[in-house]
């Protein structure tokens, strides 16, 4: 048996977006996929999050964010339109959905309301009227709507939600059992850009890549922002030099550090701790995730988070051709061998076993010149968008995190998305 809970509430653009490509994205491995609708700002007051996080957001990542989400849109082919009102209250229309009995045709036409109509479905008239053109009695359900079944019927599930890990939207619970009385399998996910995960874990096998390589040299520089310090840009490193070769673009690796970025743009030196708990544990299980997906070896390192003001300077030190392969040796003995790689011995014998001096290459770390092209670099980071690493530039298009990577690849091509 192979079957998926998809959480949704309307208010999130990414469970919009998820609601188009759900059904056939899980039902094609042979499984069955139930919507959930849930009250999303249920979940975030359990849970310690703030009602509406992009308000709390940095401005470069609330930028993005907001790029993201029409890049998603059209990547899939999705009409989207930010509502002017958004977010809206979408209590009443969850509890109208509910008492639709028939939940995946009311949450797509209010969906359609919400997010390529723009319309405000905190408003009565507005949810009947989208009810009535998906052929229901949008008076009567909003009526239903109203009744203590139908109001316990919501907070049940939302309980249930947050029972099941959920700690946002969309949500996915995949269940797997492979022969009767055998204990099931059960994986959350989180996000529509998650979607590809759940299906190879329905598939138990990795999807083909989703853009064809180029035919002719990219006009493009692919930069690549990262830290040692950050495992998803340890991921992204095992990736990226794949991704420039095949879209035929030259690649140029930029260290700067994540730390005086995050204390740039206001945000907590060490995100993942101020995580609710949920969330947390998600990301630590989707770093492995994305490891297998990519062929990487990962081990959480002991030393957690790294000073990584060293290794960068190093970097700097080396002249452009030499850094790729110093890069990732000093990955992997972080991600990989749970190394110090803040540790003079540690990194000279690294920059040794690639032929350099690692004993000048340790002491140079102190030069002046060295410490201000590494407060430049982080400085020129922030100042051209970044808001986390990794973070990647195809000539002024922005892009975070190693999971955007087939985005980055596209843009190699001569993408051009439509809101930049």
């Amino acid at each position: 048996m192979k079957h998926v809970d998809f959480y949704f509430d309307l208010s999130c653009p990414y469970a919009y977006l998820a609601h188009h490509r759900v059904n056939e994205a899980i039902t094609k491995h042979g499984a069955t996929v139930t919507w959930k609708p849930f009250l999303l700002g249920g979940v975030f007051r359990a849970i310690g999050t703030p009602d509406q996080p992009g308000v709390h957001m940095p401005m470069n990542k609330a930028r993005h964010n907001l790029l993201d989400m029409h890049r998603w849109a059209e990547w899939w082919g999705v009409p989207f339109k930010m509502p002017p009102t958004h977010p809206n209250r979408t209590v009443l229309a969850l509890r109208a959905i509910l008492a639709s009995r028939d939940i995946e045709r009311a949450a797509t036409a209010l969906y359609t309301t919400y997010w390529a109509e723009g319309l405000d479905v905190s408003k009565p008239e507005v949810v009947k009227e989208s009810l009535d053109r998906a052929g229901f009695d949008g008076a009567a359900l909003l009526e239903k709507a109203e009744t203590p079944e139908i109001k316990e019927a919501l907070r049940k599930a939302t309980d249930e939600a947050i029972a099941a890990g959920v700690f946002g939207a969309p949500a996915f619970v995949a269940t797997m059992r492979d022969e009767p009385g055998v204990s099931d399998a059960t994986e959350l996910y989180w996000g529509q850009d998650r979607l590809a995960l759940v299906e190879e874990m329905l598939s138990g096998k990795t999807l083909p890549n989703a853009v064809k390589p180029a035919e002719k040299d990219s006009v493009y520089t692919l930069e690549f922002f990262f830290d040692f310090s950050s495992p998803f840009a340890y991921l992204a490193s095992e990736r990226v030099e794949e991704v420039a070769k095949r879209a035929r673009a030259k690649l140029v690796w930029r260290p700067f550090l994540l730390g005086g970025l995050f204390q740039a743009v206001g945000t907590p030196n060490v995100p993942l701790f101020e995580m609710p708990a949920p969330k947390r544990k998600h990301s630590g299980d989707d770093m492995f995730r994305w490891a297998a997906r990519f062929g990487a070896r990962i081990k959480f390192p002991s030393r957690f988070p790294m000073n990584t003001v060293k290794p960068l300077r190093m970097t700097l030190a080396l002249a452009e051709g030499d850094r790729a392969p110093f890069i990732h040796a000093v990955m992997r003995a972080y991600w990989s061998e749970d190394r110090d790689i803040s540790d003079n011995g540690v990194l000279a014998e690294i920059a040794s076993l690639l032929g350099h001096d690692g004993q000048a290459l340790v002491m140079r770390t102190q030069d002046e010149a060295l410490k201000t092209a590494l407060r430049d670099a982080t400085q020129e980071a922030s100042t051209r968008g970044a808001f986390g690493a990794p973070t990647f530039f195809v000539g002024d298009l922005l892009f975070w995190g190693q999971d955007r990577l087939d985005f980055v690849e596209r843009a190699l091509g001569g993408w051009r998305p439509a809101c930049g």
